[in-house]
């Protein structure tokens, strides 16, 4: 044989083997994850709030407990992550919130939060609705992302 298709097969073979890998390993991680959001779903607390600020920051300027700190990776410190300042009954709290519900929460308001420990799950509007932001074109670059 010719050593450019020894070359090839051995691509193909190195190329097989790490599809394998990954999908095992996205098998184990959707796992984990199932796991996470029944403890999540577990320890849901139906709270009212009055939220008075929200910004996406990083974790390490967001003013969480040390033990948050501690367990987050390393990789994932400097990302930034939605944070809402909130009012929760006497205490005024900094929590995290879920990606998808961020665009969603009012500021100066009070709304009705699911709140599993410190992250915010889900937020319902005490009267009324929630109003929806108006969703603004996005531009190439960050449609592509």
């Amino acid at each position: 044989m010719k050593p450019g298709w020894i070359i090839l097969i051995c691509v193909i073979v190195i190329l097989v083997a790490a599809i394998i890998a990954l999908y095992f390993f996205g098998k184990k991680q959707e796992k984990k994850q199932a796991e996470q959001q029944e403890q999540l779903k577990a320890m849901a607390q139906n709270v009212s709030i009055l939220v008075i600020d929200k910004k996406r920051m990083k974790i390490k300027d967001a003013g969480f407990p040390a033990v948050v700190l501690d367990s987050t990776p390393k990789y994932l410190r400097r990302a930034k992550v939605p944070v809402v300042k909130a009012k929760i009954g006497p205490k005024i709290m900094t929590l995290m919130c879920d990606e998808k519900i961020f665009p969603l929460v009012p500021v100066k308001k009070e709304v009705k939060a699911v709140i599993s420990g410190i992250y915010i799950t889900e937020v319902k509007g005490i009267r009324g609705a929630l109003e929806t932001p108006e969703t603004k074109k996005k531009g190439f670059f960050k449609r592509n992302k």
